[in-house]
């Protein structure tokens, strides 16, 4: 991989998740750029940048995860401070969208919230955004700027190939989620099941339907997110009551908010895989010996790199595609 100029190219990080953006530098062999992020007693945030950004392609990692909101107002702090000092273009690099799943109007008098987010990433400055899976992929068009939408089948691919599964069957575990079924199914070989599952509110959902035959078989499912839970913990009783062998599953996005942990503790799954586009530090510890952690770091890097050069994104999905690395298994 040919070096970056570091005179050129910079890459800054929020308090969101550091470790990701580091590993981002170490793929790419450049320095952190020089920022940082303090608060007020109050709260308020300031952002210091600490180097000259005039000219310069600029890059800043912010997930909007965990506190959501604090995370995005320093999202849009950055990109101000960014812009001000004369960067020539500001990259919102956020690995985990939040707010994606307000992506409809579904009932009277509720926002349209992921619209809402975009536009103030672009107010705010930004010139073009990165994500990977997106909850929605239509959230894409909620913005006016370039919007490069990654996605992880290819670290999840080098994962389920490094299982050594046969027999595979690969769940939906909601009707929506059939096509990122579709895909892997497609690449790795297998038949499709899918659960049919009720959401009764924005945190609780109950799986009631199979459809498809998975008795003695082993099961992969895979989604963009792990929130609460729910899904996947009443996803995995119901195959486990129709004689599936083993289960694995993956999400991009570790979200774990309470009381997942409570769920999987008890939750009869073989083993799951997730990202680190959020940091997950102790909050898994109850199924740490059954979780992998596989990084999308080299992934993000090479898009980055490519951005900055001029050069295709969606090539790196195409044949055997790009491959990650396990942080812990």
């Amino acid at each position: 991989m040919s070096q970056l100029d570091p005179n050129k190219f910079k890459l800054f990080t929020g308090r969101a998740n550091p470790e990701l953006a580091q590993r981002i530098c170490d793929y790419l062999q450049i320095p952190m750029g020089r920022g940082r992020t303090e608060l007020f007693p109050d709260g308020e945030c300031l952002v210091k940048i600490e180097e000259d950004v005039r000219g310069k392609d600029c890059f800043i990692v912010q997930p909007s995860s965990h506190p959501v909101n604090g995370n995005l107002m320093e999202l849009f702090i950055w990109i101000d401070c960014l812009r001000r000092a004369s960067a020539r273009r500001i990259t919102a690099v956020i690995p985990y969208f939040g707010y994606a799943r307000q992506d409809r109007k579904d009932e009277g008098r509720t926002p349209i919230t992921a619209r809402l987010i975009a536009n103030l990433i672009e107010r705010a400055g930004a010139d073009r955004v990165v994500s990977i899976d997106l909850h929605a992929a239509q959230v894409q068009g909620f913005f006016d700027i370039p919007m490069d939408h990654l996605h992880a089948g290819p670290v999840f691919c080098q994962w389920f190939k490094s299982l050594n599964i046969s027999n595979i069957v690969f769940v939906s575990p909601d009707v929506g989620n059939v096509k990122r079924a579709q895909v892997y199914a497609n690449m790795l070989g297998g038949e499709i099941c899918i659960i049919d599952k009720r959401r009764k509110s924005g945190s609780e959902a109950e799986a009631k339907h199979l459809i498809g035959d998975v008795a003695g078989k082993s099961v992969i499912m895979v989604d963009d997110m792990i929130s609460t839970g729910g899904t996947m913990t009443d996803a995995v009783r119901m195959l486990r009551d129709r004689g599936v062998k083993e289960i694995y599953m993956a999400a991009t996005h570790a979200v774990f908010a309470p009381p997942a942990m409570e769920r999987f503790a008890s939750c009869p799954f073989t083993k799951m895989a997730v990202t680190d586009t959020i940091p997950i530090g102790s909050r898994a510890d109850a199924i740490r010996d059954r979780l992998v952690v596989l990084s999308v770091a080299d992934l993000l890097g090479e898009a980055m790199k490519r951005i900055h050069l001029d050069e295709s994104v969606s090539s790196l999905f195409k044949g055997e595609g790009f491959h990650g690395r396990a942080l812990s298994e």
